[in-house]
């Protein structure tokens, strides 16, 4: 995508970075989630408070454009996990996603990680499924009271990938 940017996270992103991950929770999980769920999972956009102290404790990177963050994930480097896979809906399918695992695939192997995991909702698992994960186990994450169903998933490192 043209003038995508990858870069770390900065404490001024935190209320943009709410936001997208209430329109991506809302407008972009409707096929595999209730409205109910997705009020559990997201009932408002927030203020960024909350996000800010959450995204500074990981290695969280955002995808920018001139108009402002369109996205970001983040590694947990003490637990190996992927947290925070999140896409603005205006850019979903344009190779966003796919940047910002790039960067945080490479972070985790250049510090010599053996694998990775992460708790893939039901839009999220084909994402990852592509580039060589594998489900673990399938579960149901509660939200205000209401379950979620996701799935544990790892890509283990050591293992050899067969280019698709």
């Amino acid at each position: 995508m043209k003038d995508l940017l990858i870069r770390p996270y900065r404490a001024e992103d935190a209320a943009h970075l709410a936001k997208v991950f209430h329109r991506a929770v809302r407008r972009s999980t409707g096929a595999h989630y209730s409205l109910v769920q997705r009020m559990a999972w997201s009932p408002r956009p927030g203020d960024g408070t909350d996000w800010h102290a959450r995204l500074s404790e990981i290695e969280t990177v955002v995808a920018e454009l001139p108009s402002g963050p369109v996205g970001f994930m983040a590694l947990n480097v003490e637990d190996s996990f992927v947290d925070f896979a999140y896409v603005d809906p205006s850019v979903r399918g344009q190779g966003v996603g796919a940047a910002l695992y790039a960067v945080i695939e490479g972070r985790a192997r250049a510090i010599g990680l053996s694998g990775l995991q992460t708790e893939a909702s039901r839009v999220a698992e084909p994402f990852f499924r592509a580039r060589g994960w594998v489900v673990l186990h399938r579960q149901v994450v509660k939200r205000r009271f209401i379950g979620l169903p996701n799935a544990l998933m790892e890509k283990d490192f050591g293992v050899a990938e067969v280019a698709a």
